[in-house]
């Protein structure tokens, strides 16, 4: 009995993303091979940028929250980058 070819397991079609599972924006993959790859440990848990991305999503809702009320007070409509120099 032969085997088609190809390495590794199949792909499953039905796939879900970390994000989505967990609820978040944020990619938790990304953070996960940036972990990695930067070498912060010699190893990264599987919970760990889960949390980290959590983390960073409520951050920057928190800091988009200000901006948006203060944008809201000074009778503007977006939030834009003040630029320096």
């Amino acid at each position: 009995m032969r085997r088609k070819g190809g390495r590794g397991k199949a792909k499953n079609t039905n796939s879900v993303s970390r994000s989505s599972k967990a609820g978040l924006q944020f990619s938790v993959a990304r953070i996960a091979r940036f972990l990695k790859s930067e070498k912060y440990a010699q190893r990264v848990g599987g919970d760990a940028p889960v949390y980290l991305a959590a983390v960073l999503e409520y951050l920057a809702a928190e800091v988009l929250e200000l901006a948006g009320n203060a944008a809201r007070d000074n009778k503007k409509t977006g939030i834009v980058q003040k630029k320096h120099g």
